[in-house]
């Protein structure tokens, strides 16, 4: 996660039922949940696997290979993105290394269900973090597409990466969105790659960031699914905003048939600036109801947009701001901590 640039526009079993129900309305395959694990308080491996199950969990996202996990995950029926780390792209920028890394993490595991391969994470010359890995994202792309292939998983297991909104520009309206002057030798080629080979495009999308770096012109109403009224280009939401900014974009670097994945979303319950019990859940509740309605965004209406929460657990390791914290749907004792229903 990372902030994004200004818009330039104006432990009772009763909530573990109520998750359980947010879990298993219609079209439960669009959601999944973010397994983050940099806590040193979080529960095992398995039991965390087994409460995605017991809530009806039925996808998830992995930051990194761990066989302790992938064996936990044999048999369960859940969707996964795996997550090759930055810091191992470059050495996956040797076609015979990349083969290596899906014969180690694929291969071995033919009942885990593995969907997605995120070839990095919000890697951007401008993020201080990640900026030394941008030369090698399309190369890990292409040699992980290729190994996937090779091992026989061609059109089963889709490789990406993992991108934000701070590659944009011109995001007001959304269908100005364009890839900025310091994105688009990344991006362009990657989108042209993913379009060739019929891929996604995963993208983590964040109303809680924009609204919190612009809060004079983003409406909090507006960034939580509150507004009844759509703003000037349309938009009842901040979400399909951001999501259809990246769709614009994408489609100018030549990948109108790119699909989007949203590979991360949330909004934290405390640390900082609007960080509260109250507004992550609506905004959790809200994205879940409208993602679920499988009514697309105004760019993409009717096509369901698959999303991953962001994230399972608090995690009280993470660096940065203190927010980062606290994006957990349960804690770590694996209580739900929203009371969120559905009608």
């Amino acid at each position: 996660m990372a902030l994004l640039p200004p818009f330039s526009w104006k432990s009772s079993m009763a909530p573990i039922l109520l998750l359980i129900v947010l879990f298993h309305i219609a079209g439960v395959q669009s959601i999944g949940v973010c397994f983050g694990r940099l806590g040193n308080d979080l529960p095992s491996v398995t039991e965390t696997i087994n409460l995605y199950q017991r809530n009806g969990i039925r996808a998830l996202r992995l930051y990194e290979p761990d066989t302790n996990v992938f064996e936990a995950l044999r048999g369960r029926n859940i969707d996964v993105i795996l997550d090759v780390p930055n810091d191992r792209l470059q050495a996956l920028t040797d076609p015979a290394r990349a083969h290596d890394w899906v014969s180690a993490n694929i291969v071995p595991y033919p009942d885990v269900n593995f969907k997605y391969v995120a070839v990095g994470n919000e890697v951007y010359a401008e993020n201080s973090g990640s900026a030394q890995f941008q030369n090698y994202v399309l190369p890990a792309l292409r040699n992980v597409h290729n190994a996937l292939s090779a091992a026989g998983y061609q059109g089963r297991i889709k490789a990406s990466t993992a991108t934000y909104s701070a590659v944009l520009a011109n995001t007001y309206p959304p269908n100005n969105g364009v890839f900025n002057d310091k994105a688009k030798d990344l991006m362009n080629p990657i989108v042209g790659f993913l379009a060739q080979n019929n891929l996604p495009l995963l993208a983590n999308i964040y109303p809680y960031f924009a609204r919190k770096g612009d809060p004079n012109n983003v409406p909090l109403s507006f960034a939580l699914f509150s507004d009844s009224q759509p703003n000037p280009a349309g938009y009842f939401n901040l979400f399909d905003s951001m999501v259809d900014s990246m769709y614009a974009a994408v489609e100018k670097a030549g990948g109108s048939n790119v699909p989007i994945v949203v590979s991360e979303s949330g909004w934290p319950s405390a640390g900082g600036f609007e960080a509260t019990v109250d507004n992550a859940a609506t905004y959790y509740r809200n994205l879940i109801q409208h993602v679920q309605g499988n009514s697309g965004t105004p760019k993409r209406p009717g096509s369901p947009i698959e999303t991953y929460l962001f994230a399972m657990f608090d995690e009280n390791q993470k660096t940065g701001d203190e927010t980062e914290k606290h994006f957990g749907l349960f804690s770590p004792e694996q209580n739900p901590k929203y009371q969120l229903s559905f009608n």
